[in-house]
């Protein structure tokens, strides 16, 4: 059964990038600009761009996409009258388990995007611009491919931008689909037509970033941010979320509720309103485990339901904030079944260019596969410890951190789980057929 969130609960959301989602055709320019949109273009082509920089220092926008690193703080890094072309990347490539914030807001309003890439790239000095997005999401891109078209029709991309003699070209390029690429490295080297592998840094992207040029990658989220920043100001922006993390963000919640969705509030709410908001627990089911950000931060129980989802509650809890992608599990679901598909999921995606995660999560989905198959011994437990002890700070980039993070902490949590596999008390999940070159 539904149930009606309370008036409370109601006016914690704060429709602030998804305010146009609705709104019939809102993917068009037409009805884009009569929503107030490019109306923070022309008021931040009347700026200097060092004050839009200052601005969005103010104004305290960390990234969304997961490490919620300041973004003022990181134009600000960028060398000015360096004599090179600057860049502006957006990672458009939403691919982890769970994550779905980025797509929608391309889908359902991408002159939103097109609009903070103008401005971001104008406060950066860059005149060249590039929104990498994932292979698979066809439909976005088409979206996002005629919003640029139309904004090059109307003056709002290509030379001399509305009169001001700011220049911008802007490229949507589609990967090939592979998650490493959601790693800003990597996904500059995909860009530049290589294999999507992590570059060792230093140096970093703000002086050696696309073709060795000062570059700036931002998500969609932080970049799509921007113009709404510009018209309401920093003290607006402020007066959402909470001191060190501020304005709103998109839960993306799935999994055991009633309505599954986007969910925009104020960071710092708590799980608890979330599920009031989305309609409460599926009928039968009562909350047992989820994810604050995804697959690759550690997840969280039942007792966590009324920790701030914000960057620093989170950590407080002893996970990541990531990507606010709230998967909801009941006492219907089993946390080691389903740490064993998000453990297949980094192993299938690793690159391959590290030992720790190639070899690591090669070896734990298989130690996987003999637990759940009613062959796992007590070692395994340690073994699993063991391995991720080795990957955790040994890897090349994060996913191999990600990767560790649902191993350790179901096991932290829920270790009576695994031994009920090894003890007999669970009927096995898996047959003795998945167990071929296991050993």
């Amino acid at each position: 059964m539904t149930t009606t969130p309370r008036r409370e609960t109601l006016e914690k959301l704060t429709p602030v990038l998804t305010k146009r989602w609705l709104s019939p055709d809102a993917w068009r320019l037409d009805v884009y600009q009569r929503l107030d949109g490019y109306a923070a273009l022309r008021k931040a082509l009347a700026a200097h761009p060092d004050d839009l920089i200052q601005l969005v220092k103010d104004s305290g926008l960390r990234g969304r996409g997961g490490a919620g690193f300041p973004t003022g703080l990181k134009w600000g890094f960028i060398p000015q009258g360096d004599g090179k072309p600057h860049y502006l990347v957006v990672n458009a490539d939403e691919g982890e388990p769970g994550t779905c914030k980025d797509l929608p807001l391309m889908t359902h309003d991408p002159h939103s995007l097109v609009e903070g890439v103008i401005i971001a790239s104008y406060a950066i000095r860059a005149n060249r611009a590039y929104i990498y997005i994932r292979g698979e999401a066809v439909h976005a891109a088409r979206r996002l491919r005629n919003a640029v078209q139309e904004a090059y029709r109307a003056g709002y991309l290509g030379e001399n931008i509305l009169g001001t003699g700011f220049d911008l070209e802007l490229v949507v390029h589609s990967g090939a689909g592979a998650y490493i690429c959601g790693e800003e490295t990597a996904l500059l080297d995909s860009l530049e037509g290589f294999r999507g592998q992590p570059r060792l840094r230093p140096p970093f992207p703000a002086t050696h970033g696309l073709y060795a040029c000062p570059t700036v990658v931002n998500n969609v989220g932080t970049i799509a941010s921007v113009p709404y920043i510009v018209l309401g100001g920093a003290a607006w922006w402020k007066s959402m979320g909470t001191e060190k993390s501020s304005g709103p963000m998109i839960y993306s919640l799935s999994g055991r509720i009633n309505n599954p969705g986007q969910y925009e509030a104020g960071l710092g709410i708590t799980l608890r309103e979330l599920i009031e908001l989305a309609g409460g627990m599926q009928p039968g089911h009562n909350l047992r485990f989820w994810t604050p950000g995804g697959s690759s931060t550690p997840l969280l129980t039942a007792e966590h339901l009324d920790v701030p989802l914000d960057f620093e509650g989170v950590a407080a809890a002893g996970s990541i904030l990531g990507t606010t992608a709230t998967q909801i599990f009941s006492d219907q679901d089993c946390p080691v079944y389903a740490t064993y598909r998000w453990l297949e999921f980094y192993h299938h995606e690793s690159c391959g260019k590290c030992t720790p995660c190639r070899e690591g999560n090669y070896w734990m989905v298989r130690t996987y596969r003999r637990i759940l198959a009613g062959q796992g011994t007590h070692e395994d437990l340690d073994t699993l410890l063991d391995t991720c002890d080795n990957i955790l700070g040994r890897s090349f980039c994060g996913l191999g951190d990600g990767a560790t993070s649902p191993v350790t902490s179901s096991l932290q949590y829920f270790k009576q789980d695994y031994l009920d596999y090894i003890e007999g008390r669970t009927a096995p999940k898996l047959s003795e057929k998945t167990l071929v070159g296991a050993h």
